[in-house]
């Protein structure tokens, strides 16, 4: 919820009014509000469609985007995972990408 997004992690309404909530802009924001809210020295966020319903056609349902923050720099990355497994798949393998790009940043 983008009110979540803001309240919690800090994400800029005008990052959310410009990207979307489901955007790299978004993601890392929200990971970089990890990291200043918790205090850790790493923030990692996931923002996607993972359906079954909520898609369109710039944004379709498996469209995933995120946010990995560390203590020199902010990187986003997106994945494009398709519908077709449904929704728990993708939040499955939503999860492990993002640890692996966690582990690929501390290597």
């Amino acid at each position: 919820a983008n009110g979540i997004k803001q309240t919690l992690l800090g994400v800029p309404a005008d990052t959310l009014a410009n990207h979307g909530a489901v955007s790299e802009a978004v993601a890392i924001a929200m990971a970089e509000g990890v990291r200043k809210t918790t205090g850790a020295d790493w923030g990692v966020a996931v923002t996607g469609i993972a359906g079954p319903a909520g898609g369109s056609a710039s944004k379709p349902v498996g469209l995933v985007h995120f946010g990995v923050a560390g203590p020199e720099k902010s990187f986003g990355f997106v994945r494009l995972y398709g519908a077709s497994r449904g929704r728990e798949w993708i939040r499955g393998l939503s999860v492990g990408d993002a640890l692996d790009q966690l582990r690929l940043a501390l290597a």
